[in-house]
């Protein structure tokens, strides 16, 4: 069945928060500030990357908290936060604290799986416990009861002169229908769906089928649908999509090099899949606006959203960033069918 277009609704963008470590501030003050600069622009949302023991946000609940206190309308997210590093109940408590600090604006996305380089940060991160932690989607389950106001313990009522609560307080309403989840594989997209999460889709997915084609919107496409058919609202699921896109309308010649030099450093790994988990990389797309339109418009998976987190590339300045998101919310956002917020 063809995928059919849909105008596109919402126009966010994604960061990963890049720092020298010899001056971590200004990474992080770059970082509210492109947020801020989002919400001037009429993006929907900002969301950001973690990074743990890298050069890069290791904690967005607490950048967002920041964020929430210098913008009033722009949804707030992470994408995603790797529940192998985190404390489900703790992590509850965070989220639902910074959702009432923003008036209800965030966001989270999560996702499961082993910590990166686990053998080497186990010790670390769970001394007494590492062969015994479970990271599969039962770690996201214990997040959803918990953030969704399930009891968290059999005690409550009032010790001495200290009131305690069964539930994790602060408890936001709201937030446990704004819990998305981030998948590259055919098996997320359909435990998202079964357990009524939104759905985030990268410029990474799973080449699960060794004989199926190797086309990356085509797999895509097959996730979002997969997801969708095991959501209890159908075809008005949410999913968005996350592709490294860069307009270059109003770049310098030398931001044009730089962008098609970052994304020619990139394309070898996107012409057949990396590691033992298959994982197909999309190539990032560079080019005017009306070009990149064009483009996405002929992308099966990207036809069948009305949702978009573009990604920011890694590794480039704080002015290019300035003009990459300006060009895609006066340019490339409407030539897309998007409107700003007001």
């Amino acid at each position: 069945m063809p995928s059919t277009r849909r105008p596109l609704r919402k126009l966010g963008f994604l960061t990963i928060g890049l720092f020298d470590p010899a001056d971590p501030g200004r990474g992080h003050e770059s970082t509210l500030e492109i947020i801020e600069l989002g919400e001037r622009l009429g993006f929907d949302s900002a969301w950001v990357r973690h990074r743990h023991l890298q050069y890069g946000i290791s904690s967005p609940v607490a950048v967002l908290a920041a964020a929430s206190q210098r913008t009033r309308r722009i949804a707030l997210g992470t994408a995603v936060t790797p529940l192998g590093w985190e404390n489900p109940l703790r992590l509850a408590e965070d989220l639902a604290t910074v959702d009432i600090l923003s008036g209800g604006r965030l966001n989270p996305g999560v996702s499961v799986g082993p910590p990166l380089h686990y053998d080497q940060v186990k010790d670390a991160l769970y001394p007494d416990t590492a062969d015994a932690e479970d990271f599969s989607y039962e770690r996201v389950r214990r997040l959803l009861d918990l953030v969704r106001g399930k009891p968290a313990t059999d005690f409550s009522g009032v010790e001495g002169i200290e009131v305690f609560s069964d539930v994790v307080q602060p408890h936001s309403p709201g937030l446990g229908r704004r819990l998305w989840y981030g998948g590259g594989s055919l098996g997320s997209a359909r435990w998202a769906g079964e357990h009524g999460m939104h759905y985030l889709t990268s410029s990474v997915v799973k080449a699960e089928d060794p004989e199926a084609p190797l086309d990356f919107a085509e797999i895509q496409l097959s996730h979002i649908r997969a997801f969708r058919a095991h959501h209890p609202d159908g075809e008005a699921a949410r999913v968005s999509q996350g592709l490294v896109v860069i307009p270059t309308d109003s770049a310098t010649p030398e931001q044009r090099a730089k962008y098609a030099a970052y994304a020619a450093g990139r394309l070898p790994r996107t012409a057949s899949p990396q590691g033992p988990a298959r994982l197909l990389f999309a190539p990032d797309l560079v080019g005017t606006s009306a070009e990149l339109a064009e483009r996405l418009h002929a992308h099966a998976a990207f036809r069948e959203v009305d949702e978009v987190a573009f990604a920011l590339p890694f590794t480039f300045e704080h002015e290019d960033y300035v003009q990459i998101l300006t060009d895609m919310a006066t340019r490339l956002g409407p030539a897309l069918g998007w409107r700003p917020a007001g």
